[in-house]
């Protein structure tokens, strides 16, 4: 598909940049011997584990991110199978990032490998929309070794389309006048919102591609929808209103484990809930944030799913206040329980930054005192784990070593 340029200053212009396999190019980047080998980031083979992202060579094969590790491996038994490593990814994430905002500061990240940017009016800076594109791209090459696709239109619809079409390493510029004569050929599924069932529903109608969905007149496709009806009318026509929302902050933090075998013993799974909340209050004090809402979440080996929430008095980004927090949702939720556990995950949200909190006064009070001296250790420990890894001075994976070299 040809690249078209755009005349700076006709119409707005939306790029949507999406790294290409990004978890796994951060992987071959740090180890070039594995470049062109099938490599998948995700769970251990020997649990059951998902594939987080597959490189190229990998999807050759059929693997795909969400499949379970299990399937990829059956698909492509010589494939690479390495851990997640989610904190060098935010920090690759940020130099990307940092990119951005050298040609627009209307930034909207969707995830740590793509985001939306605005670039409307910043031609007589940079040029077209277009050479902007290329600039960013080549940035984004020259600064990380990684490959970026870009899709650049007059939405975000069009851009995120645009920029799935020829990857890896593409750059597709789709302006106005173009929009229909992009759109048309593309089957029907690459419309937002439709999903295996509503794909079935448009299979059964006889609608293969877009340009056969934008010859069905509003009304019918409501009758054939209802109110999604005119959200497929509008997108088949490249209609989409949505702004680039800049510096939109998640309002939590999470993380889960799935087991590789079930869980019974309540002490491991504390210490793997521990494990969990010494990498989410991490990731918290890195945001600058505090947090005064601890959520929990247990899957049973039947699938049964709880999940548990309590609000502090204050918002706080002390790891042990957290823990003891989700050590008793932990033990509240199970009280008489026997039942082996799958999963388990902990999160905080109700981010300071919400709503006003009053800080302790630390010399006021024995209470106040102890957190101070716990936010010195947090820094420490934060501070050793910057240096010399996630995985050192982890209680909770200390105990987890010690159980599974018993296993």
């Amino acid at each position: 598909m040809p690249t078209i340029g755009v005349t700076p200053g006709e119409y707005d212009m939306i790029l949507h940049v999406d790294m290409d396999a990004f978890y796994a190019s951060v992987e071959e980047r740090e180890r070039p011997e594995l470049v062109g080998r099938p490599l998948v980031v995700g769970g251990t083979p020997e649990g059951r584990g998902v594939v987080a992202a597959a490189n190229y060579e990998a999807r050759k094969f059929g693997v795909h991110s969400a499949m379970p590790m299990a399937t990829a491996l059956r698909l492509c038994p010589n494939v690479v199978v390495l851990p997640v490593r989610m904190s060098d990814y935010a920090e690759v994430s940020r130099q990307i990032r940092d990119i951005f905002f050298r040609y627009t500061p209307l930034v909207e990240p969707l995830s740590l490998d793509e985001a939306f940017l605005d670039v409307s009016g910043c031609e007589s800076l940079f040029g077209t929309a277009s050479k902007i594109a290329r600039l960013i791209k080549d940035k984004i090459m020259e600064e990380t070794s990684l490959v970026a696709s870009v899709g650049v239109a007059p939405n975000k619809f069009l851009a995120k389309i645009a920029s799935d079409v020829r990857k890896p390493d593409g750059l597709v510029v789709v302006p106005p006048d173009a929009v229909q004569s992009f759109l048309d050929p593309l089957p029907v599924g690459r419309i937002w919102g439709v999903g295996k069932i509503t794909g079935g529903v448009f299979e059964r109608l006889g609608i293969q591609t877009i340009e056969q969905l934008r010859q069905r007149s509003v009304e019918t496709l409501r009758t054939d929808f209802g109110t999604q009806g005119e959200h497929f009318w509008k997108l088949a026509r490249g209609i989409d209103d949505r702004t680039v929302v800049p510096d939109r902050e998640a309002k939590s933090i999470s993380h889960e484990t799935t087991f590789a075998t079930d869980i019974a013993d309540r002490d491991l799974t504390r210490a793997w809930l521990l494990d969990l909340t010494e990498q989410i209050m991490r990731r918290l004090r890195r945001k600058n944030e505090k947090a005064r809402t601890v959520h929990l979440k247990i899957r049973f080996a039947d699938f049964r799913t709880i999940t548990r929430s309590r609000t502090l008095s204050s918002s706080t980004d002390v790891t042990v206040e957290v823990w003891q927090v989700a050590k008793a949702l932990h033990d509240a939720a199970l009280s008489g329980n026997h039942s082996s556990i799958r999963l388990i995950g902990v999160g905080v949200s109700n981010f300071s930054g919400d709503q006003p909190v009053q800080q302790p006064l630390f010399d006021a009070d024995p209470e106040g005192q102890e957190h101070a001296k716990q936010r010195k250790l947090d820094a420490v420990s934060d501070a050793v784990r910057d240096k010399f890894g996630s995985a050192s001075l982890s209680k909770g994976n200390t105990r987890l070593r010690s159980q599974t070299e018993s296993r």
